[in-house]
């Protein structure tokens, strides 16, 4: 009897502890900067103004004492300075640009030996900006030749079902098939009602990683995939951590003096090649596919549809891997920003980049995208971003949330997801 007294006990503890509200953390100190046009956009030469504010508890800091830099974004800044802000807030002018691009105000301010920072970014004729890089003469030959190696490869695909992850409504399975080398490993849900459905690709954002399925318990077929040739379902395996502080590290640098043995050949025709599997499945309707991802996903989904005209939509959150020769011209280059060090900056690396960069893959985008990121990306550069969105000749809607950094807002997933799903017309 004492022992069910206790165990009634304890049960009745956890459920008290589960129920109490978790620990929240929120901003000490908060430094808002934003451009002064409402728009954050500017044209060439017009003066550039960023507004500052600090608060604390909500409230203005008086005599707050404020550090600027203020320059093109990822370049050493041009103005430096400080100032009191006597009331909390004011005004610093940034200057002038005189070619398009985006230039950033970095703000810190210290109390009690903490340190605080914030950045404000503004667009100078965002829309004028166009990529650094060009197009090889064999751009397309090289590709094609590639794709068509890819399909003298049998598919063979191998489903392996997950029961702990399906549900009522989905069926989810871990797997693989071959690539061009090695094999693609992903996770596959499809409804379990029988029919013709549509299918997404979510192709995946840089790094090693797990992945445990998307978009389940919805009308639609999801594949998400891998892109590093092992097992995506090892979730209490240690293999992605070891695999990312030691054989792929920096993969993302791996043989580019060779275009054709870059780290990144590999993944780019296995995204084609989870496009082929997605066919294979007697449930696809066998026409409707869309492609979505962020950050190396968002580089991803406009490679996928500029190689693959079998993808009817795509969405891409973010972009990296776009205009990588930015630095090379005194500019920002997109992630990993190859070219940013001297040490890369070798001929043959610069020619294999213009095989594998995102600004190229854009000029043979003819479906409708949505695409969508912040001013304030400090990984990917809204300059290189924009380089890649402006030679895009298909229809393509931009969504800007312009203080966001490299992340998304709620409301931005919602509204690109929402875009999709209208578009491939699941209910």
């Amino acid at each position: 009897m004492k022992k069910n007294v206790l165990f009634l006990t304890v049960l009745f503890l956890s459920m008290v502890v589960e129920a109490l509200p978790q620990s929240q953390q929120g901003q000490f100190i908060r430094i808002m900067v934003s451009p002064s046009a409402p728009d954050m956009t500017y044209s060439t030469g017009e003066r550039i103004d960023f507004d500052v504010a600090i608060y604390k508890f909500g409230k203005l800091v008086e005599d707050a004492e404020i550090r600027y830099e203020i320059g093109p974004e990822q370049m050493p800044p041009e103005i430096k300075g400080e100032m009191v802000l006597k009331k909390g807030n004011g005004t610093i002018s940034g200057g002038t640009l005189s070619t398009p691009g985006f230039v950033r105000c970095r703000i810190t301010y210290s109390e009690n030996g903490s340190t605080y920072q914030n950045t404000g970014t503004a667009a100078i004729d965002p829309d004028a900006i166009l990529p650094t890089t060009y197009l090889p003469d064999d751009f397309s030959e090289f590709w094609n030749q590639n794709k068509a190696a890819l399909k003298e490869v049998p598919l063979e695909p191998v489903l392996t079902h997950l029961p702990e992850r399906s549900t009522h409504l989905t069926d989810v399975y871990h797997v693989h098939f071959r690539n061009i080398s090695g094999r693609i490993y992903g996770i596959l849900s499809k409804p379990k009602k029988p029919g013709s459905y549509p299918a997404i690709l979510h192709v995946p954002g840089a790094g090693i990683r797990p992945y445990y399925g998307a978009m389940i318990d919805e009308n639609v077929i999801s594949l998400q995939i891998g892109i590093h040739g092992i097992p995506v379902n090892l979730y209490d395996s240690p293999i992605y951590q070891n695999l990312s502080a030691g054989a792929l590290r920096d993969y993302n640098r791996i043989f580019l003096e060779d275009k054709d043995r870059y780290y990144y050949k590999r993944v780019y025709l296995g995204c084609v090649r989870a496009v082929d599997f997605l066919f294979s499945l007697e449930e696809f309707d066998g026409e409707t596919v869309g492609v979505i991802g962020g950050s190396q996903g968002g580089a991803l989904a406009i490679v996928t549809a500029g190689l693959d005209d079998r993808i009817r939509y795509l969405v891409s959150y973010y972009p990296a891997l776009a205009d990588l020769t930015g630095y090379l011209h005194g500019r920002a280059g997109g992630w990993p920003h190859l070219f940013k060090d001297e040490w890369t900056n070798q001929p043959k690396k610069v020619e294999t980049s213009r095989y594998y960069d995102v600004a190229n893959f854009a000029r043979f985008v003819t479906v409708p995208g949505f695409y969508s990121w912040g001013f304030n990306d400090n990984v990917c550069p809204p300059t290189s971003m924009h380089a890649a969105f402006n030679v895009i000749p298909g229809k393509k809607t931009f969504s800007g949330y312009l203080d966001a950094a490299h992340w998304r807002y709620p409301e931005q997933s919602e509204e690109g997801q929402r875009w999709l799903m209208e578009k491939l017309r699941v209910e």
